[in-house]
């Protein structure tokens, strides 16, 4: 079995991290990313600093993308009004019909 943030080589001698990530319910799932050499050691030198581990901090960044991708908020639709009286005369909000044929006349509707 792996240890945590156990760093491995693959057959072409390019580095791979396998990392297994908690859920906050307690279920481990371990998967495998690759992460660029260079980042890879700039998350060991700050989890050295800060006393934590490197999946603490993929966790935190990935915590983090997950927050801002789900706080976009809800859709809401901007006012597009105009200055107006309403349907022309020759038409009525019944005669959907004829309003739809208006509108595409000479467009092939």
């Amino acid at each position: 079995m792996l240890t945590p943030g156990f760093a491995l080589l693959r057959r072409d001698g390019s580095k791979y991290l396998h990392i297994p990530i908690l859920y906050d319910m307690g279920i481990c799932m371990k998967t495998t990313i690759d992460i660029a050499d260079s980042l890879l050691l700039e998350a060991k030198n700050i989890s050295s600093i800060e006393n934590t581990t490197v999946r603490a901090l993929v966790e935190e960044g990935l915590r983090e993308a997950i927050k801002k991708h789900t706080a976009r908020g809800a859709f809401k639709l901007r006012k597009a009004t105009f200055k107006g009286k309403g349907l022309q005369p020759d038409f009525s909000p019944e005669q959907w019909s004829k309003i739809r044929s208006a509108a595409y006349e000479g467009r092939g509707g």
